[in-house]
């Protein structure tokens, strides 16, 4: 792969860096890289974290030195052709959209021209993968939003907003995991809980997945979070259609 870039990131990690673009193809390599790489198993790889246009790899210098790992890692992208990537699932997130829960679903509505109805509509039929977590734990980079309801960010930011808000800025939509300063537009809330410290596995979305929302009622909602507070709800997915 000719446009593959190694790209030193520090004296523990490094970045393999596949496009300078934001599309499913180049997610596509970086997901095979990375299933290359754990198939690997290299001596001394400590974690990797896939972003939108590369995969960090962290690593212990004390097991491999950089030149070592960067020949090993070139050798990798000879083998992507022969991965197979598993198929992904479809988080099904239920929201709450407007009154309280999304205060901004009305400037939404207004800058796009729609009605409130048509916006949640639209933002809800999609399917976006989820293309890298960050920022906090857990929040979800999604792509694949629809440019009708796009929407510029608040000129001031919010200095709290609540954890499960669901927000737009630009042609980005995401979920913001836990209570934190922010800017994007927010027109819903999610009952689930996208990062719980207490829980087996903390951060509920893998980067590669894929994320749907629902709307639902204040009665839907408010049943959904206390089988969340019990730790009895189910998160619901679906199998992702091949196009």
């Amino acid at each position: 792969m000719e446009n593959v870039r190694f790209l030193l990131t520090g004296d523990t990690s490094l970045s393999v860096e596949f496009g300078n673009a934001i599309n499913e193809a180049i997610n596509h390599d970086i997901r095979a890289y990375k299933i290359a790489l754990e198939n690997a198993a290299i001596p001394g790889i400590v974690e990797t974290v896939p972003t939108y246009r590369s995969l960090m790899v962290h690593y212990d210098p004390a097991v491999i030195r950089y030149s070592a790992l960067k020949e090993k890692l070139e050798a990798l992208l000879h083998e992507m052709g022969e991965i197979e990537i598993p198929p992904s699932p479809v988080l099904e997130i239920p929201v709450l959209y407007g009154g309280e829960m999304g205060p901004d679903l009305p400037f939404v509505a207004e800058h796009s021209g729609l009605s409130e109805e048509e916006v949640i509509r639209i933002h809800s039929s999609a399917e976006y993968l989820i293309y890298m977590l960050g920022f906090t734990p857990g929040f979800t980079y999604l792509g694949g939003m629809s440019a009708k309801i796009a929407t510029p960010r608040l000129k001031q930011p919010r200095v709290k907003i609540p954890a499960g808000s669901v927000g737009i800025a630009g042609t980005q939509t995401g979920i913001y995991p836990i209570d934190s300063p922010g800017g994007w537009q927010l027109i819903g809330r999610t009952p689930v809980k996208m990062y719980d410290p207490g829980r087996e596995t903390p951060i509920l979305p893998e980067a590669g997945q894929y994320m749907k929302f629902y709307p639902v009622t204040q009665e839907e909602y408010d049943a959904i979070l206390k089988e969340v507070e019990a730790g009895t709800y189910v998160l619901k997915t679906h199998a992702k259609e091949e196009v």
